[in-house]
């Protein structure tokens, strides 16, 4: 089709400038369930005719539009206000089209104002009626045709037929019946509204393989269900496995990524499949599928959901590899290629091939391993590297995967470039990890959360903020002390409504890391681990307390809600959160120096503070080990802290 054919010449209205709309529309935003949303449109026509706009929205795949009209707010530009009442993925158009009535009615009061003769005018609008009438329901079209008639009767009081005229009861019956099929409507947009579980999660990581903590012994989901108590009562939604699927057997890697691995070395639960199964299968060593859904009941027990790591690769034992070959590379010499990423050599992954030719077979099989494991009562699933998969896979596989499962959370780990996250998030992933591990200075931190929170990024890229990970412990961290993570741990908790941490290696302060790597040494990723959860010095009570704090108080349930707050140290970082009705407001003040004790000058001056405050302000802080009340009679309170007591505050204004 040519782009310089004619359109549809009766289609006499504009629609541009769709507000919030991603790419057009083929891209969804994302609200949470509850949320009010303003859509706007700039919507105009040839001439002075008047017209009308509507938004319409229905769930993808079901007929039903529900209809909203959008009141002119001046300047040709439209607006309704609309509140998300269920989860899932919705289409929206606007439309609009001459309001012929309408325009009518402007024209006869100018023209009687002016004592301009009216028969005539009183007969243009009785055609109108009878038009309108003749795509009227039953009810109204009898009326219609009635005021129609009255309207065009030369013999009637001139009085009585103006005053119909100017009826605004004649004019809104009418107007419910437009030219329909002469109505511009805009391309369909994609809006995502997820449950408040997407907008506000705290994520808890471990192996249940290392469950039984002597390092030897292969735990089970039964073991890991009595660890559901303690990470609970740290105030976790969410806890998260790795792969729970077979591991290969063929060039399974030993401790520390060795490739001579000892015959009682575990693997990699990343080297996905062996002959005992595929994605959809369980590791014995763990149990069986009654064993893993008995733990789901466990954690929902608990007010809590799990969630799995499904990683599309495969060992080269997978079965996979057998029954579909064409599914992966081959190399020259009839070996199957294996993942690198130079310098780095995963001899026991194979990546999937996704220019192969059965492709269509392909995208089914893995989007049916989220059904399968969505049929056993997963509903969140962490993405190993989905940013090495086909873009274009993952917006098949979610949205269609979404349409029918709303409630289904995706987080991607995508540790990649920027716009590669931001096209993931547009391809329906829930949350994305983030370079928040790599802001180690109050200004980075503070230029970072505001390119999240103040960016048309926030109207798709929902960050999950994770300060470690069984691939990760950066500099700052191995360097790092016991206020480190501390501090660490409440930047997230608080920047951040979705936080994750890989345990119990963080609250235990596990910063060994391998020589010359950003990583643990002795990792858990290729071993059985010995924990000793009691262990001294361990950070699980502050733990407690920021989730308890977050659990509590809606101010720290949502990201976008934070203004900073200068300071006149540059190691100290402050922010405001608050909820949108300005009815739960704290403070945040975090010394990003971990050695040293630092002091500064806070300003609250700033009018995007609005502190509402002319005298006192009072405030309590509720990470103190007993909370701890504050009155500061200065716009620019000066205060200390000492990261070896406490590296943060986390202050309520009280009014």
């Amino acid at each position: 089709m040519s782009l310089i054919n004619k359109p549809a010449g009766t289609r006499r209205v504009v629609i541009d400038q769709i507000t919030p709309s991603i790419d057009g529309g083929r891209n969804p935003f994302k609200r949470v369930i509850g949320d009010w949303i303003p859509f706007t449109a700039h919507a105009f026509a040839d001439s002075h005719d008047l017209i009308q706009v509507e938004l319409r929205i229905r769930k993808v795949d079901t007929e039903s539009w529900q209809l909203f009209p959008m009141p002119s707010i001046g300047n040709d530009e439209f607006e309704v206000t609309y509140r998300t009442d269920s989860i899932g993925l919705f289409e929206f158009e606007v439309v609009g089209v001459i309001d012929h009535y309408g325009s009518w009615q402007e024209g006869f009061q100018k023209k009687h104002e002016e004592g301009i003769p009216l028969d005539l005018e009183c007969r243009i609008g009785a055609e109108l009626l009878e038009q309108a009438a003749k795509r009227a329901n039953k009810k109204h079209a009898t009326k219609l045709r009635e005021w129609a008639a009255h309207l065009a009767d030369s013999t009637a009081d001139i009085e009585a037929r103006i005053n119909l005229a100017y009826s605004r009861h004649v004019a809104g019956i009418a107007r419910i019946y437009p030219q329909r099929n002469w109505e511009t409507t805009s391309t369909r947009s994609l809006v995502l509204v997820e449950r408040e579980l997407a907008a506000f999660s705290t994520w808890y990581e471990y192996f249940p393989r290392s469950c039984v903590y002597d390092g030897k012994t292969h735990g089970t989901f039964k073991d890991a269900a009595k660890q559901l108590p303690l990470i609970h009562k740290m105030g976790f939604n969410i806890v998260y496995f790795p792969p729970i699927s077979p591991i290969g057997r063929e060039f399974r890697k030993g401790k520390n990524n060795t490739l001579t691995p000892s015959n009682d070395d575990v693997g990699s639960p990343w080297a996905v499949g062996a002959k005992e199964g595929d994605h959809k299968s369980i590791l014995p060593a763990l149990g069986n599928l009654e064993d893993f859904q008995h733990f789901l009941d466990e954690a929902e027990m608990r007010g809590m959901e799990v969630a799995l790591d499904i990683a599309f690769q495969c060992a080269p034992d997978h079965p996979w590899v057998k029954k579909h070959p064409e599914w992966f590379r081959w190399r020259p010499d009839g070996s199957v290629q294996y993942a690198e990423n130079p310098p780095k050599k995963y001899q026991d992954i194979l990546p999937i091939n996704f220019e192969s030719d059965d492709w269509e077979n392909l995208w089914d099989e893995l989007k049916s391993v989220f059904e399968y494991w969505i049929e056993q009562g997963v509903k969140v699933f962490r993405v190993d590297n989905p940013h090495t998969k086909s873009m274009e896979f993952w917006r098949w596989c979610i949205l269609n995967i979404k349409a029918k499962h709303p409630e289904v959370i995706f987080l991607a780990e995508a540790f990649t470039r920027p716009k590669r996250k931001y096209f993931l998030a547009k391809s329906g992933f829930t949350h994305g990890y983030t370079y928040f591990t790599w802001r180690n200075t109050a200004t980075e931190l503070q230029q970072y959360v505001e390119e999240l929170t103040q960016s048309e990024s926030k109207e798709y890229f929902w960050p999950n903020f994770w300060p470690n990970t069984p691939d990760i412990l950066h500099a700052d961290l191995q360097t790092g002390n016991r206020a480190t993570f501390i501090g660490r741990y409440v930047l997230a908790a608080t920047l951040s409504s979705n936080v994750g941490l890989y345990g119990p290696a963080y609250e235990l302060i596990d910063h060994e890391p391998y020589p010359g790597k950003e990583e643990n040494n002795h990792s858990e990723k290729y071993q059985l681990k010995a924990w000793d959860l009691d262990k001294p010095g361990n950070i699980r009570s502050e733990i407690a307390r920021m989730n308890a704090i977050r659990n509590k108080h809606e101010a720290f349930q949502r990201t976008f809600n934070i203004h900073f707050i200068p300071c006149s140290n540059s190691h100290i970082i402050a922010y405001l959160k608050q909820n949108f009705e300005k009815t739960d407001r704290f403070i945040v003040v975090v010394n990003m120096d971990w050695e040293n004790q630092q002091g500064g000058k806070l300003d609250l001056t700033a009018k995007a503070l609005d502190l509402g405050h002319t005298g006192t302000l009072r405030l309590v802080d509720h990470f103190a080990d007993t909370p701890k009340e504050y009155l500061w009679d200065d716009k620019k309170p000066y205060l200390e802290l000492n990261p070896q007591t406490c590296p943060a505050h986390i202050l309520q204004i009280i009014d």
